[in-house]
């Protein structure tokens, strides 16, 4: 008797150490050589340059790691200035690490400039960058789990550059611990770090030469986004109208809390255009389910069935659906940074001055274009099978596609082995 409760008691012990070893397993530390925030001496020929403005709820720390994932008691600020190798030297969705300090600017990404400002230089960092930058366009970017302070600088900066979207960047980082075994530090770090969101987009916004901010939100800093959103919108009686594009990107968030953060915003005319990336093979975000124990994270459904396909066009969501897309990540979790295509459209939207739910072009369409490279290496079948799921989804596309597309993708499906 004894013997088998034991039993029983050590089985969701076993099952959870199983889904963290899974974890560990498949999800590596993209940074493994510290120093790599050090300023180098100089860049080389041909290599592009990524300034941002970098906001924390981090704790400064030594200025090899500059912010730790420790929560700090005040937000904090940093202006940074990467080097991205020369285009020959890479590829446009990857991130080279430094095998050792300082690194390469031939061949790595390294850093030029990392400064830790107060809050006056930074908001004097955003006007001055603000004038020169076209339609006054700020986006900030928000990472996700398992991130150190050099990984989100590092990472956006790679969207910043491959996007080539002429906006202002902010990077917004939180206290995540950079392991894999800190999942449920870096949740609650995320709810630790919204009143200090909220106060950057409302400062942000407040200035009169902003013409639109656009946020970028990975994994689970989706949650953190949303949240504050949400919390915004029961102060204020709304977002601040300035944020209009929110692009939830692989969002590892709850179906119904995330349903219900979209209801709090209030009415559709008075919340920002939301643009949802899933994708169905998400190992990350299968774990995740598991441990959480819920019916399905929101970066992992078929948007094609019910009842997400009717609560998505109730919310009014844009869904692009990526998982035929192939990109690096074993994971297929990181699709919207690492798949040239994906980061490329989404530059060019933002580059446009346009929503991303703009009616005039579809996003699927931009997609067939930019893979049409593709599809003429291996056949039209194969080509359209990567567009073909962001195609069926995107209304614009089936309409210019004269109701031709998800046929094709069809035919794609059964041509390509999976």
């Amino acid at each position: 008797m004894l013997r088998s409760v034991a039993r029983g008691a050590v089985r969701p012990q076993v099952a959870r150490l199983s889904l963290i070893l899974a974890l560990v397993s498949g999800l590596s530390a993209c940074a493994s050589v510290r120093g790599v925030m050090v300023p180098v001496s100089g860049t080389v020929a041909g290599a592009s340059r990524v300034d941002m403005l970098v906001a924390t709820t981090r704790k400064q720390t030594d200025p090899a790691d500059m912010f730790s994932g420790d929560r700090g008691s005040a937000p904090g600020f940093a202006n940074i200035t990467v080097s991205i190798p020369p285009p020959n030297a890479r590829q446009i969705g990857e991130v080279q690490w430094p095998q050792q300090v300082p690194g390469n600017p031939a061949t790595e990404f390294v850093t030029l400039k990392a400064d830790v400002i107060d809050r006056q230089q930074a908001l004097a960092w955003f006007h001055r960058t603000l004038r020169t930058t076209p339609k006054r366009q700020v986006l900030v970017f928000i990472h996700g789990f398992n991130n150190r302070f050099d990984d989100a600088v590092f990472r956006f900066a790679q969207i910043v550059h491959d996007s080539n979207a002429p906006v202002v960047p902010i990077l917004f980082t939180w206290p995540s611990r950079g392991s894999v075994l800190a999942y449920g530090y870096d949740r609650e770090s995320t709810a630790y770090s919204r009143n200090a969101l909220e106060s950057l987009l409302k400062a942000i916004s407040r200035d009169p030469a902003v013409g639109e901010i656009s946020i970028l939100a990975h994994s689970m800093g989706n949650s953190l986004a949303l949240e504050t959103l949400r919390q915004m919108a029961i102060r204020d009686g709304r977002v601040t109208p300035k944020i209009r594009n929110v692009l939830l990107a692989a969002p590892d968030v709850d179906v119904d809390l995330a349903r219900e953060a979209l209801v709090d915003m209030g009415p559709r005319a008075n919340r920002p255009a939301f643009t949802l990336f899933v994708s169905q093979d998400d190992r990350a975000l299968a774990v995740s389910r598991r441990v959480w124990g819920s019916e399905a994270r929101l970066g992992a459904i078929n948007p094609d069935q019910e009842p997400y396909r009717t609560q998505l066009e109730q919310a009014n969501v844009t869904v692009l659906d990526l998982t035929k897309l192939k990109a690096g990540d074993a994971l297929n979790h990181g699709k919207f940074a690492e798949s040239p295509e994906v980061v490329q459209l989404i530059g060019k939207r933002l580059a446009e001055g346009q929503t991303v739910t703009d009616s005039r072009v579809g996003l699927g369409d931009r997609i067939i274009q930019v893979t049409a490279g593709a599809a003429t290496a291996v056949g039209t079948a194969a080509g359209l099978a990567i567009s073909a799921p962001v195609a069926v989804i995107d209304p614009r596309t089936r309409e210019s596609l004269g109701g031709h597309v998800e046929e094709l993708g069809r035919s794609a499906s059964d041509t390509v082995a999976p």
